[in-house]
């Protein structure tokens, strides 16, 4: 038995995210699946890292399935580059040890998101940021970043679809950068709840526009009332950036 680890990007745009949804087709899981299944002749079910949500893309997701069949890596990435989607891509494959597991073997998470912070929009990049046109103050995002930084019960940035016995959740780094009218927020963590990365950023851009008072994050974390967060960022903005071992 051999046991591939994949390494995936993708556009999330038209897709109701990572995880398989019954029998439904529209997901990244299911794409992949569906492909290989075709490949080996029988149902084969593959193990994400990150359940990215509906919109969200991914330059470095990682997957793993076994099969008895003793095919090449690349034999297997020449095949689903062939019949995946064009919005899909497999762009490493490798044969790992038998006990790797994507998910439980990950050590931490990536994520980045852009936004597009000038008056007009970005007609390239429409559908891959979020334009805000208000002037954002750096600086004070970047002092609300120090506050999530830590390990904190995340209840209040979490999705009330979140399943979760245990929201508490370590954010190791917080940063954020300006490019050419684009503004990254990068944060990198041992994992994240549903919709907590594009809260989180919701609050930052609520910071930068001065709506509200970055010294204000600390009681929002501990109230745990999800009410206190204000809006969410747009999911077309966000990227799985990256996935440590």
């Amino acid at each position: 038995m051999n046991n591939y680890k994949l390494t995936i990007q993708y556009d999330g745009g038209r897709y109701k995210g990572w995880q398989r949804l019954g029998n439904g087709e529209d997901t990244i899981q299911a794409k992949i699946e569906n492909v290989l299944s075709e490949m080996v002749g029988r149902k084969i079910e593959i193990i994400g890292c990150s359940r990215t949500d509906a919109g969200v893309h991914a330059l470095a997701q990682i997957a793993n399935f076994k099969i008895s069949e003793n095919l090449t890596e690349s034999e297997i990435k020449t095949y689903l580059n062939k019949y995946l989607p064009q919005d899909i891509s497999v762009i490493d494959v490798s044969i790992v040890p038998d006990r790797f597991h994507a998910r439980y073997n990950a050590k931490d998470k990536t994520y980045i998101y852009k936004i597009w912070n000038e008056e007009y929009t970005n007609p390239f990049m429409r559908k891959y940021s979020m334009h805000v046109d208000g002037k954002l103050d750096l600086a004070k995002m970047k002092t609300a970043c120090q506050y999530f930084v830590g390990e904190h019960d995340f209840t209040t940035y979490s999705n009330a679809k979140s399943k979760k016995k245990s929201m508490v959740r370590e954010i190791y780094a917080l940063d954020i950068e300006e490019n050419a009218g684009f503004i990254h927020v990068k944060v990198r963590g041992d994992g994240f709840l549903y919709n907590m990365v594009r809260k989180i950023v919701g609050t930052l851009i609520e910071v930068g526009l001065g709506e509200i008072e970055a010294d204000r994050i600390p009681a929002i974390i501990n109230s745990k009332e999800r009410v206190l967060t204000g809006g969410m960022a747009d999911p077309g903005g966000l990227y799985l950036e990256k996935i440590d071992f």
